[in-house]
């Protein structure tokens, strides 16, 4: 989750405006890694939800983290895109695209805390 999520923040950092001097260009190396990450967890998310399906089917914080899980991944896709699409002269980034980054940091951490809380709101 760790590289999941915080390959995400190093894409929605940049977008916010941290280290404009870096094109965004320079960031393609995201997706692959959130690619492996994304894979990782799907493997282990089913193996742990495997373990208890009856609990777990059944609990708010779980279809909570589910929903934050895709809203993360959707959020993705435009970034995708403008960062395939930029130069290395482009300049600053659109207003939809920091909203959509702001957005990805919300939801991302939405879903770390809801699947943390799992842990302590499901018996």
């Amino acid at each position: 989750m760790a590289v999941l999520v915080g390959a995400s923040y190093v894409l929605d950092l940049r977008v916010l405006g941290v280290g404009r001097n870096v094109p965004l260009s320079e960031y393609r190396w995201v997706f692959p890694t959130l690619a492996v990450g994304l894979v990782v967890n799907i493997a282990t998310g089913i193996l742990l939800f495997i373990k208890n399906p009856t609990t777990l089917g059944t609990a708010m914080p779980f279809f909570i983290k589910m929903g934050l899980v895709i809203a993360s991944v959707a959020t993705l896709v435009p970034m995708r895109s403008l960062v395939r699409s930029s130069d290395p002269g482009q300049p600053a980034v659109g207003r939809n695209m920091r909203l959509l980054a702001v957005a990805s940091i919300v939801v991302w951490s939405g879903a770390v805390t809801a699947g943390r809380l799992l842990a302590y709101l499901v018996p």
